[in-house]
């Protein structure tokens, strides 16, 4: 799953590490050499997507640690990966209605990567080299606590269960919301391991909440009436 090239083409000659976001959403640092001769190779060869060594249900972390795709650290990579690609969803149903917090959402993901490579750093290999790349910025927690208290000041209070809905925006924001959730589920047991910073548990769980805000104030753009939670009567 993890993708980790070590091509003569990528050395380190540049100052600055262009980093890549590869299919399995794990942030992949090279910096391409700028010889005329690696130039000329890098017009002439292309990076394949496929390496066949996950072939026998094995792959690697970012230490290079082999393990089963469905350890517990893999398991948490997916699901953090899946709830970027469904904010990608929501960040286009929301540019769609020209929405506000579309940027927020692109940042989201941005950070969800930085989430995953700690996810792929376990304590139980990793070096320190390893985990300097890879440290957890505890002030994204502070920053998305703003968020929901900001867009909360936009809202009437919140005085019953709301049932996801809403137009699409809001819809996607909570699919969103709920793929958050079994993220965070995912991630539980590797911080229970002792195996990864708590930050990237602590970030994850005040997401979730920021989505349901976000989903609720979606609604009320597009001019939505929420919609709550009544208990059906018995047929």
């Amino acid at each position: 799953m993890a993708r980790f090239f070590t091509s003569k083409l990528f050395t380190n000659v540049l100052n600055k590490s262009q980093k890549f976001p590869q299919h399995n959403a794990i942030l992949i640092e090279y910096k391409l050499s700028t010889s005329s001769k690696d130039t000329d190779l890098q017009s002439n060869r292309f990076l394949k997507i496929y390496t066949k060594t996950g072939d026998s249900g094995m792959t690697s972390t970012f230490t290079g640690e082999r393990r089963a795709k469905d350890d517990n650290i893999f398991q948490a990579l997916g699901a953090v990966d899946e709830l970027a690609s469904f904010l990608g969803l929501a960040r286009e149903f929301g540019l769609e209605s020209n929405h506000p917090y579309t940027d927020h959402l692109q940042r989201i993901q941005c950070i969800l990567q930085d989430v995953n490579a700690c996810i792929a750093t376990p304590y139980s290999s990793a070096r320190e080299a390893h985990l300097k790349k890879t440290e957890s910025d505890s002030s994204h927690v502070g920053e998305v606590e703003e968020w929901i208290d900001s867009y909360t000041n936009h809202l009437p209070p919140l005085e019953n269960f709301i049932l996801p809905g809403g137009g699409k925006a809001s819809s996607s924001l909570h699919v969103a919301r709920t793929v958050c959730r079994r993220a965070e589920r995912a991630i539980v047991p590797i911080v229970r391991e002792q195996q990864i910073n708590p930050e990237t548990l602590k970030y994850v769980n005040r997401l979730s909440d920021l989505l349901f805000t976000l989903a609720r104030y979606a609604a009320k753009l597009d001019g939505r009436k929420e919609t709550v939670y009544l208990r059906p009567d018995k047929k």
